[in-house]
Protein backbone atom coordinates (compact mmCIF):
# COMPACT_ATOMS: atom_id res chain seq x y z
CA UNK A 1 0.00 0.00 0.00
CA UNK A 2 2.93 2.26 0.50
CA UNK A 3 3.97 1.71 -3.19
CA UNK A 4 0.51 2.86 -4.41
CA UNK A 5 0.66 5.83 -2.30
CA UNK A 6 4.02 6.34 -3.13
CA UNK A 7 2.81 6.65 -7.11
CA UNK A 8 0.11 9.25 -5.92
CA UNK A 9 2.70 11.53 -4.51
CA UNK A 10 3.43 14.94 -6.19
CA UNK A 11 7.26 13.92 -7.41
CA UNK A 12 6.16 10.96 -9.16
CA UNK A 13 3.21 12.94 -10.55
CA UNK A 14 5.40 15.51 -11.82
CA UNK A 15 7.68 13.18 -13.36
CA UNK A 16 5.01 11.36 -15.01
CA UNK A 17 3.62 14.73 -16.40
CA UNK A 18 7.20 15.68 -17.64
CA UNK A 19 7.11 12.60 -19.94
CA UNK A 20 3.37 12.93 -21.10
CA UNK A 21 4.46 16.78 -21.64
CA UNK A 22 6.94 15.43 -23.94
CA UNK A 23 4.88 12.60 -25.86
CA UNK A 24 2.14 15.59 -26.12
CA UNK A 25 4.54 18.26 -27.60
CA UNK A 26 6.96 16.31 -29.38
CA UNK A 27 5.41 13.02 -30.46
CA UNK A 28 2.01 14.37 -30.88
CA UNK A 29 2.23 17.58 -31.62
CA UNK A 30 -0.90 19.02 -29.95
CA UNK A 31 -0.07 21.83 -28.67
CA UNK A 32 -3.72 22.88 -27.23
CA UNK A 33 -3.67 19.72 -25.60
CA UNK A 34 -0.47 20.23 -23.83
CA UNK A 35 -1.69 23.45 -22.51
CA UNK A 36 -4.98 21.87 -20.95
CA UNK A 37 -3.03 18.99 -19.90
CA UNK A 38 -0.88 21.49 -18.05
CA UNK A 39 -4.11 23.86 -16.80
CA UNK A 40 -5.14 20.88 -15.41
CA UNK A 41 -2.64 19.58 -13.39
CA UNK A 42 -1.66 23.11 -12.20
CA UNK A 43 -5.26 23.62 -10.98
CA UNK A 44 -5.51 20.62 -9.02
CA UNK A 45 -2.87 20.85 -6.40
CA UNK A 46 -4.47 25.24 -6.14
CA UNK A 47 -7.99 23.82 -5.66
CA UNK A 48 -6.73 21.15 -3.11
CA UNK A 49 -4.73 23.92 -0.94
CA UNK A 50 -8.38 25.97 -1.28
CA UNK A 51 -10.20 23.27 -0.07
CA UNK A 52 -7.95 22.26 2.88
CA UNK A 53 -7.38 25.47 4.25
CA UNK A 54 -11.47 25.91 3.69
CA UNK A 55 -12.34 22.82 5.72
CA UNK A 56 -9.24 22.89 8.13
CA UNK A 57 -10.21 18.75 9.07
CA UNK A 58 -7.53 17.14 11.47
CA UNK A 59 -6.18 14.05 9.89
CA UNK A 60 -7.09 10.74 12.03
CA UNK A 61 -5.14 9.90 15.01
CA UNK A 62 -5.37 6.08 15.17
CA UNK A 63 -3.97 3.36 13.48
CA UNK A 64 -2.16 5.88 11.32
CA UNK A 65 1.06 3.14 9.85
CA UNK A 66 2.37 6.36 8.47
CA UNK A 67 3.21 10.04 10.18
CA UNK A 68 1.91 13.20 7.94
CA UNK A 69 0.99 16.76 8.99
CA UNK A 70 -1.40 19.06 7.92
CA UNK A 71 -4.88 18.98 7.00
CA UNK A 72 -6.99 15.71 5.84
CA UNK A 73 -9.62 17.17 3.67
CA UNK A 74 -9.87 16.88 0.54
CA UNK A 75 -7.45 13.96 0.06
CA UNK A 76 -4.02 15.49 -2.03
CA UNK A 77 -3.54 12.16 -3.31
CA UNK A 78 -6.80 11.17 -4.51
CA UNK A 79 -7.22 14.48 -6.48
CA UNK A 80 -4.02 14.48 -7.57
CA UNK A 81 -4.47 10.25 -9.28
CA UNK A 82 -8.03 11.12 -10.33
CA UNK A 83 -6.69 14.47 -11.93
CA UNK A 84 -3.25 12.73 -13.73
CA UNK A 85 -5.09 9.45 -14.83
CA UNK A 86 -8.18 11.32 -15.74
CA UNK A 87 -6.78 13.82 -17.96
CA UNK A 88 -4.22 10.79 -18.96
CA UNK A 89 -6.86 8.67 -19.94
CA UNK A 90 -9.40 11.66 -21.76
CA UNK A 91 -5.93 12.76 -23.70
CA UNK A 92 -5.22 9.35 -25.03
CA UNK A 93 -8.77 7.82 -25.74
CA UNK A 94 -8.44 9.07 -29.37
CA UNK A 95 -5.60 7.90 -29.95
CA UNK A 96 -6.78 4.36 -29.39
CA UNK A 97 -8.39 3.06 -32.12
CA UNK A 98 -9.84 -0.49 -30.85
CA UNK A 99 -12.71 -0.70 -27.77
CA UNK A 100 -10.32 -3.00 -25.83
CA UNK A 101 -7.55 -0.90 -26.06
CA UNK A 102 -9.83 1.59 -24.95
CA UNK A 103 -11.33 -0.36 -22.56
CA UNK A 104 -7.77 -1.42 -20.86
CA UNK A 105 -7.32 2.38 -20.74
CA UNK A 106 -10.61 3.08 -18.48
CA UNK A 107 -9.65 0.28 -16.33
CA UNK A 108 -5.98 1.33 -15.89
CA UNK A 109 -7.21 4.68 -15.27
CA UNK A 110 -9.71 3.48 -12.51
CA UNK A 111 -7.55 1.15 -11.01
CA UNK A 112 -4.92 3.35 -10.60
CA UNK A 113 -7.68 6.35 -9.01
CA UNK A 114 -9.26 3.34 -6.91
CA UNK A 115 -5.63 1.91 -5.73
CA UNK A 116 -3.80 5.11 -4.69
CA UNK A 117 -7.10 6.42 -2.61
CA UNK A 118 -7.22 3.27 -0.62
CA UNK A 119 -3.57 3.22 -0.20
CA UNK A 120 -4.41 6.23 1.99
CA UNK A 121 -7.27 5.18 3.90
CA UNK A 122 -5.56 1.98 4.51
CA UNK A 123 -2.28 4.20 5.97
CA UNK A 124 -4.48 5.81 7.93
CA UNK A 125 -3.85 9.36 7.25
CA UNK A 126 -7.28 9.88 5.85
CA UNK A 127 -10.85 9.11 6.11
CA UNK A 128 -12.94 7.32 3.50
CA UNK A 129 -14.86 10.96 2.95
CA UNK A 130 -11.59 12.66 2.41
CA UNK A 131 -10.88 10.22 -0.55
CA UNK A 132 -14.60 10.48 -1.98
CA UNK A 133 -14.57 14.44 -1.09
CA UNK A 134 -10.80 14.04 -3.46
CA UNK A 135 -12.64 12.43 -6.10
CA UNK A 136 -15.46 14.58 -6.31
CA UNK A 137 -13.40 17.76 -6.29
CA UNK A 138 -11.15 16.33 -8.93
CA UNK A 139 -13.93 15.17 -11.39
CA UNK A 140 -15.86 18.71 -11.17
CA UNK A 141 -12.47 20.09 -11.64
CA UNK A 142 -11.64 17.98 -14.72
CA UNK A 143 -14.98 18.08 -16.21
CA UNK A 144 -14.74 22.32 -16.23
CA UNK A 145 -11.59 22.36 -17.49
CA UNK A 146 -12.58 19.57 -20.55
CA UNK A 147 -15.47 21.41 -20.98
CA UNK A 148 -13.86 24.43 -21.38
CA UNK A 149 -11.38 22.78 -23.77
CA UNK A 150 -14.12 21.75 -26.09
CA UNK A 151 -15.84 25.05 -26.22
CA UNK A 152 -12.23 26.74 -26.83
CA UNK A 153 -11.65 24.58 -30.09
CA UNK A 154 -15.04 24.43 -31.27
CA UNK A 155 -15.13 28.37 -31.19
CA UNK A 156 -12.03 28.73 -32.94
CA UNK A 157 -13.44 25.69 -35.67
CA UNK A 158 -10.11 23.26 -34.70
CA UNK A 159 -10.59 19.74 -34.88
CA UNK A 160 -12.99 18.86 -32.20
CA UNK A 161 -10.88 16.49 -29.32
CA UNK A 162 -13.42 13.91 -27.83
CA UNK A 163 -14.57 10.34 -26.37
CA UNK A 164 -15.74 9.88 -29.73
CA UNK A 165 -13.20 8.01 -32.59
CA UNK A 166 -10.98 9.99 -34.63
Amino acid sequence: MKFLSFIGSAPVIIVLSLFILFFLYKVLKHRYELILFVGVMVGSPILNYLLKELFKRARPDFHRLVEISGYSFPSGHAMSAFTFYGIFAFLLWRHIPVWWGRTALVLFSAVMIFGIGMSRIYLGVHYPTDIIGGYFASATWLGFSIWTFQRFKERRGLKHTSLETG
